[in-house]
């Protein structure tokens, strides 16, 4: 079977499996790195949702085989260590969320703050702030309806980050 080497939250990891299985159970089943739910497998739900090289994507929809040596895996287990200047330890984004008290069942919560945190990381690259017409483009899926909180926390996380 072949091996797969990747950087995960800042490690170093080797995997041994077929290149066809998917990066999220990859993460889940073999590395035992449960942050990232599985929703619907087809990046429709946004779940999943972690940071490849900096960039938000989805590991349900990525065979391990795609995935380079050299390739940053960052999933919400390790985000923290990107920015760790909330309270405790958290990344801002994380602290935003338990401020303003997003998470009802809490499933979506790992990709909705990834997602937040590569948006606005991309919008201050082009030197601008957040706005409602940004935070109308995320399309991850929240069962519980969270939805202004959500955009609240993403407000307020930003201005920290």
């Amino acid at each position: 079977m072949p091996t797969y080497t990747f950087i995960l939250n800042d490690n170093q990891v080797s995997v041994d499996c077929d290149g066809n299985v998917r990066l999220l159970w990859v993460l889940r089943d073999i590395l035992g790195v449960t942050g990232p739910k599985y929703g619907c497998g087809l990046r429709v739900c946004r779940a999943c949702t972690c940071h490849i090289n900096g960039l938000a994507f989805n590991p349900c929809s990525v065979p391990v085989s795609q995935i380079k040596p050299t390739d940053k895996i960052t999933t919400i287990e390790g985000l923290a260590a990107t920015d760790p200047t909330g309270e405790n330890g958290l990344h801002p984004m994380q602290e935003a969320w338990l401020k303003k008290d997003v998470a009802q069942c809490g499933y979506c919560q790992p990709g909705q703050i990834m997602t937040a945190v590569a948006l606005v990381k991309e919008l201050q690259s082009e030197g601008r702030e957040v706005t409602d017409a940004d935070l109308d483009k995320i399309r991850n899926i929240c069962r519980c309806g969270t939805y202004y909180r959500i955009r609240e926390a993403i407000k307020a996380g930003a201005k920290n980050m």
